[in-house]
């Protein structure tokens, strides 16, 4: 996920520098999180709206077709024994697996989500929360057809806990301690989010109706 961050910015910062008024990003699925990492590492990027669009902002855990397709022998219970290894976070979908039955290997080995959330240590975590408070307004748009994102309340930074009942975004520890600057948006106003039902995974950024209801609007 680190080297996406890293592609993705270096494509997208010629383009801030030239937008003099800004940018807004609409970010799909992974890509989501690709972007919550460039808004965290980039100190001058100037982004007004980030719109995160059906992305597993809290991770993912669920066994999905695609996840059976990358993994066709193993089942969510038991990916964590690949995923929290060196050469398993070699792997994008690892680097955000979030494996609510066993937190601590994920606070110690992922090497992405729990750096960005800043679960894990992270010496650069104050300038990266600054960086990412620079976005004007933050939406997310999910919904529970999605079929994909599991839980699909993830793309609302809400999660699993152990007994997996999922926890809303505001009572999660890293909304509370407000570890990345996601209660700050909130207390700011500037967090939006749009639960759409209806809505497959791969049908989300050619859906008229959300197009109308939920970006539309920020785009100006």
């Amino acid at each position: 996920m680190w080297k996406q961050v890293e592609g993705f910015k270096d494509a997208i910062y010629p383009i801030m520098q030239n937008s003099a008024k800004g940018v807004h990003l609409i970010c799909y699925s992974q890509g989501g999180l690709v972007c919550r990492g460039i808004l965290s590492t980039l100190p001058d990027h100037n982004v007004d709206t980030f719109i995160s669009l059906s992305s597993p902002q809290a991770g993912q855990y669920g066994d999905t077709d695609y996840l059976k397709w990358v993994f066709p022998t193993l089942v969510k219970t038991n990916l964590f024994h690949f995923c929290y290894t060196r050469v398993g976070q070699g792997l994008s979908i690892c680097n955000y697996w979030n494996d609510p039955h066993h937190q601590d290997m994920y606070l110690n080995s992922s090497d992405f989500l729990a750096i960005l959330n800043n679960e894990r240590e992270n010496p650069d975590a104050a300038v990266w929360k600054k960086n990412f408070l620079r976005i004007r307004k933050l939406i997310l748009i999910g919904g529970p057809d999605d079929g994909v994102i599991t839980p699909w309340q993830s793309s609302h930074f809400g999660f699993y806990d152990k007994n997996e009942t999922v926890v809303e975004m505001r009572d999660q520890m890293v909304y509370l301690k407000d570890t990345f600057g996601l209660k700050t948006l909130d207390a700011r106003g500037d967090l939006v989010a749009y639960e759409m039902s209806g809505v497959q995974h791969i049908k989300w950024h050619s859906n008229q109706t959300v197009y109308t209801e939920c970006i539309a609007k920020w785009l100006t």
